[in-house]
């Protein structure tokens, strides 16, 4: 495989086999004469994915949506943050520590940036329970916090935890609270990326354990919010945060 041209091929809309291709290498996407394209695919699809994101935002503002915290006050919460000036830095981190992290991770840390949908619709009272996107990998909507603390508390957690069990499985980089909790009900264990992961694109672990671009696909075509609750209004105003939103 000299010449992928997977980017150009991704452009056109050949998004599917794209992917399937490349994660279909494993860890030999990483070999000199794959990695470049590789991660052009990577940041496209970064790119791709703020857009949608900032799209989402705009029209959740638009209607009234309060976005806030996932606990009995609510307070107003900041729904979008870009990546900063150090987010270069905090991938290589990423990378150091729990490493290698997947390719769309790391293309997501430095170009998309931290997003938190959680709140409540004027038409749609529900919305805090259809698993609304958070995605919290910079911490940079917490800038008196130490995300990397956090991390390494919850590896630390994990590595006691597999000395003592043999089936613990590998350990998952937390992102986002599971669905539950993000609708302020005691739930289960956070939503997160599998590391090490030497692949284009990491397993996420969140409802199933999927591609973490084919999670990300399912929530867009969902207008941020994947589940569906049944409830009164959901389908007009998911129709209408989807409507435009980019495949990745």
């Amino acid at each position: 495989m000299s010449s992928p041209i997977w980017l150009e091929r991704y452009r056109e809309g050949q998004r599917a086999q794209v992917w399937d291709e490349m994660l279909q290498l494993g860890g030999a996407i990483r070999r000199i004469d794959l990695f470049a394209e590789a991660q052009l695919v990577c940041d496209e699809m970064a790119h791709r994915a703020r857009n949608n994101i900032e799209l989402i935002v705009k029209r959740l503002a638009k209607d009234g949506y309060r976005f806030h915290s996932n606990d009995d006050r609510q307070a107003s919460e900041t729904p979008y943050v870009p990546p900063t000036a150090a987010a270069g830095d905090h991938e290589r981190w990423l990378d150091q520590r729990f490493g290698p992290v997947p390719m769309t991770l790391g293309s997501w840390v430095r170009l998309v940036g931290d997003v938190w949908l959680v709140g409540t619709h004027p038409r749609w009272t529900a919305s805090a329970s259809a698993d609304p996107l958070v995605i919290e990998v910079e911490g940079s909507r917490y800038p008196d916090a130490s995300i990397r603390d956090h991390f390494e508390e919850e590896w630390s957690a994990w590595h006691d935890w597999s000395a003592e069990d043999p089936n613990a499985g590998p350990f998952t980089l937390p992102l986002a609270p599971d669905r539950l909790h993000k609708a302020n009900v005691s739930g289960g264990e956070p939503y997160g990326i599998v590391v090490p992961d030497t692949s284009v694109d990491g397993q996420f672990v969140g409802e199933t354990t999927e591609p973490f671009v084919s999670y990300l696909n399912e929530v867009f075509r969902n207008g941020g919010f994947r589940r569906l609750t049944g409830s009164e209004g959901e389908v007009t105003v998911k129709a209408a945060l989807a409507e435009g939103l980019l495949e990745l």
